[in-house]
């Protein structure tokens, strides 16, 4: 322990002799009445769109709305089909790929009205 102190205490005094000193920082008082604080660190960056995750949005609501109506005309029997049992799988997969497009452009939408609670922030943008 007693050595590793002697090499810190001669490393500083090596960075001090070396022209590494610390008499060429400038400071400055500060005024009586500033709390520390400065106006731009409150001021709010303007809103980053992640159009990517929108258009996914979009292409999934458009995709499960397509499979949703398509699988109720085919249980209605408006569009006849060899295997009638396989039109509830179809909705199924429809509302599963329209939930989260739905879920996602209202939130996009609402975001760029500006009502308050949403946000872009609350849209995955995927790593954009």
């Amino acid at each position: 322990m007693l050595c590793s102190h002697a090499i810190m205490k001669a490393t500083r005094s090596n960075m001090l002799g070396a022209g590494m000193s610390n008499n060429k920082v400038k400071y400055s008082r500060l005024a009586a009445d500033d709390d520390g604080y400065i106006d731009l660190q409150f001021k709010k960056s303007p809103p980053k769109v992640p159009y990517k995750a929108i258009a996914l949005a979009i292409f999934l609501f458009l995709v499960g709305s397509l499979l949703i109506i398509f699988g109720a005309l085919f249980l209605a029997g408006t569009i006849k089909v060899e295997h009638p049992d396989r039109t509830i799988p179809v909705i199924i997969i429809g509302l599963l790929v329209f939930l989260p497009g739905f879920y996602h452009l209202r939130i996009a939408y609402y975001a760029a009205k500006g009502y308050r609670g949403y946000s872009y922030d609350d849209i995955p943008d995927f790593g954009d």
